[in-house]
């Protein structure tokens, strides 16, 4: 309903929303002309040709598209709590989690979308995979999966801002910064790193092992092949847990009082 709202009033003004929406495409695309400016001075990058690094990069900019678009508003809470304007949205008979999340619902973010999606169809275009039944259903798979895992992120860094009220620069490190990081091959990190996404915070679930499995690349950390199918129990594992959290976070507010 809240996001019913903040969508009918951004199409009142149509010529607007397609200019805010074509900037977001265009800035978003600077991350993948800068891949491209890399291959005008290097054939490989990590081992991995420019179709493979755009497959990856398209599967973690779409699944964190969707992500940023369903509730890409949950930084704005530490100002919530700050200011005492959270207070409102308790006494509604809603979710507090589904109002923060439709809060300012800012329907130009389909610009994200769109870009991951075009460079993912680049990628298949390019690319010469030997397609098969499991790697054709991984692809929604992952997408979806991958969105899960980033929206939990985004629940996650929310509940922290109930302790850190100016944290959400930090909840970007992970949400903006995860995006980043999965956008080039794992070969081109220390190992430490690797391991951190993919047994701490499973970023590597977004894209890296069921891409990896698509592309009949060899695994990070020498994990085994069926780690590959693993993204919807991870992510239903990460939304778990980031629901716990914002509960506690939730239980835990103190009202300013004013």
């Amino acid at each position: 309903m809240i996001a019913a709202m903040w969508i009918r009033s951004t199409m009142a003004y149509r010529t607007s929303f397609a200019i805010t929406a074509f900037v977001n495409f265009a800035v978003t695309a600077f991350d993948f002309l800068a891949i491209l400016l890399m291959f005008a001075q290097v054939d490989r990058l990590g081992g991995y040709s420019l179709g493979e690094i755009a497959l990856l990069y398209g599967c973690t900019s779409t699944s964190f598209g969707l992500a940023d678009l369903a509730i890409g508003s949950m930084d704005r809470l530490g100002r919530r709590v700050r200011d005492g304007t959270l207070d409102a949205l308790l006494v509604r008979p809603a979710p507090v989690l589904a109002q923060v999340a439709a809060d300012r619902f800012a329907l130009r973010r389909l610009g994200r979308v769109t870009q991951g999606v075009l460079v993912l169809a680049y990628a298949f275009a390019v690319l010469d995979i030997s397609w098969t039944p499991a790697k054709a259903l991984l692809i929604p798979v992952m997408l979806l999966s991958g969105a899960a895992i980033f929206g939990a992120v985004f629940v996650g860094g929310a509940a922290f801002q109930f302790v850190a009220q100016d944290a959400s620069e930090v909840q970007n490190a992970f949400t903006y910064g995860g995006n980043t990081l999965l956008q080039y091959p794992p070969t081109v990190f220390a190992k430490d790193i690797v391991r951190s996404v993919t047994f701490v915070l499973p970023l590597a679930f977004v894209n890296w092992l069921p891409a990896l499995y698509v592309l009949d690349r060899p695994y990070p950390l020498d994990l085994p092949h069926w780690t590959a199918f693993l993204p919807p129990l991870v992510a239903a594992g990460c939304c778990a847990l980031a629901g716990a959290a914002w509960r506690v976070g939730l239980r835990s507010y103190r009202s300013t009082g004013s």
